[in-house]
């Protein structure tokens, strides 16, 4: 049972935030508005708060946020959680007007444009989201134990996702799939993190190994096949706990392959299709046998894992030649190593990679970087800000960022274990998810461990939209974690 204190008052407030994330919160803003700064210096001296420079205009985004965090910790939690529904039906609702009305920039339909501003909803609509999935496990009973309930809280995130890629804005509508996690810590099986994982690692040795033909097969179906053939064994041996029937399938894959190799020995020309569809076939007779001797609805989860890893493995180049943009398709091969194209789509990236390295340990020093003055590196205020970074401050300003970023995310994860309710623990989870997946895609493709998919640093990459996105994410859960201690249980 739930109980409220509703004797707040301002000094109360003052006291329950959480001053070490406003702190952190305060260091990365402007640390990010002076990176903008040297990214963008022309040695005209100009002033770092001019509204002429881009360093100038994100103080005033950040004075600008600041307020409104300010605001929204003044608003009482309760109205977070009561309208958290009509918050996520706005946002969803404003993402799809702008389908329709916003213009065409860059090949995107992503941008509301105001006069002299321009705001991306997609970036509000990440606290709106998380708002939403918080209220949702919030409600009495609820637990992700049910197909229809994990289904709910699916449709909460893939809604937005949908709306955002109609809008072409694949980079943005991604980030949202982070809010995965969220849902692993409030019980959703492992099995499907792990699935996510095998299709990513599937994806990537198709494509990677594409060229190179196995007796009559892509190298990369070959070797994805291989996969799912280990992965069922030990799904039988640890997720069925298994050991005859893991055994058998085991017993049955070597047995095929020694066949196979004896007979090309001979002389005789295996095709690889042939061989891989009669071994997967022996491997679901064992299976199809397990489940009337053994466990059957694990036996019946190891088939369908098994029938959609196959299905999912012929889909990848077909999606990737005819979903994908051909500039998408050629980010993805320049960061696979599959072509170069240092003229076109890997310019960004190697130009980056040469900027980081070029700052050495300590960096060249601020506004001393040649790679950013001289402009060879294309957005370097914006999705590039940390080559930047790299360059002027050295591997040791590099990593004092992610430090701090470190700092924050433990600090917010930390914050949502201290909460009294599923509403504030799930936003908080949310938030962190976010920061998570930003962090990593963006430093990723900065590097080029990662395709260019348009993902901003947070507080560091020039743009209100971004910034005050994450400050209305933080500055919420600052507000909601403020009032836990008036919320407990009998």
């Amino acid at each position: 049972m739930e109980i409220r204190n509703d004797n707040d008052n301002s000094g109360n407030l003052l006291r329950s935030i959480d001053w070490f994330t406003m702190v952190l919160y305060l260091i990365l803003i402007v640390w990010g508005a002076v990176s903008i700064y040297a990214a963008t210096y022309d040695f005209d001296k100009a002033s770092m708060f001019s509204l002429d420079e881009f360093s100038g205009k994100q103080f005033m985004w950040a004075g600008l946020s600041f307020v409104l965090g300010l605001v929204l910790l003044l608003i009482d939690r309760r109205i977070y959680e009561a309208y958290a529904y009509p918050i996520y039906g706005f946002m969803i609702l404003l993402l799809i007007i702008t389908i329709f009305i916003a213009p065409d920039i860059k090949g995107s339909r992503s941008w509301l444009v105001f006069g002299p501003v321009s705001l991306q909803p997609a970036e509000f609509t990440k606290f709106a989201t998380a708002l939403a999935l918080a209220k949702l496990f919030s409600t009495y009973g609820y637990s992700l134990k049910g197909w229809r309930n994990i289904a709910i809280a699916a449709g909460i995130i893939v809604l937005p996702i949908l709306c955002i890629i109609l809008e072409r804005e694949t980079g943005s509508a991604l980030v949202y799939t982070s809010l995965v996690f969220v849902l692993y810590r409030e019980g959703l099986s492992g099995f499907v993190l792990f699935a996510a994982l095998c299709a990513v690692v599937y994806f990537v040795v198709v494509l990677k190994f594409a060229a190179t033909v196995v007796m009559g097969i892509p190298l990369g179906l070959f070797i994805a096949f291989i996969m799912v053939m280990a992965v069922i064994v030990g799904m039988l041996l640890l997720y069925c706990r298994s050991l005859v029937l893991g055994g058998r399938v085991l017993l049955g894959y070597v047995g095929s392959a020694l066949l196979v190799w004896g007979l090309s020995a001979l002389g005789v020309h295996i095709n690889g299709y042939v061989y891989f569809f009669t071994v997967i076939g022996l491997s679901l007779v064992y299976l199809l046998y397990g489940m009337l001797h053994d466990d059957l609805r694990k036996v019946a989860v190891t088939i369908g894992w098994a029938a959609a890893s196959l299905v999912f493995m012929f889909l990848v180049n077909f999606a990737f030649n005819n979903i994908l943009e051909p500039h998408q398709q050629m980010r993805i091969k320049v960061t696979l190593g599959i072509e170069d194209d240092l003229r076109g789509a890997g310019y960004n990236v190697n130009q980056s990679k040469i900027a980081i390295g070029s700052g050495g340990v300590l960096g060249k020093g601020f506004l001393n970087g040649t790679q950013t003055k001289l402009k060879y590196v294309p957005e370097q205020h914006t999705d590039f800000i940390y080559c930047t970074i790299g360059e002027e401050e050295g591997f040791v300003g590099s990593t004092a960022v992610l430090v701090v970023f470190l700092m924050l995310i433990l600090r917010i994860i930390s914050i949502g274990e201290r909460q009294h309710t599923a509403f504030g623990r799930v936003y908080a989870y949310c938030v962190a998810s976010y920061l998570i997946f930003h962090l990593a895609i963006n430093i990723g493709m900065v590097i080029g461990l990662c395709p260019v998919i348009g993902i901003p640093l947070p507080f560091f990459s020039y743009g209100g939209s971004s910034l005050w996105g994450f400050t209305f994410l933080l500055f919420i859960l600052l507000r909601i974690d403020a009032d836990r201690k008036a919320y407990g249980s009998w």
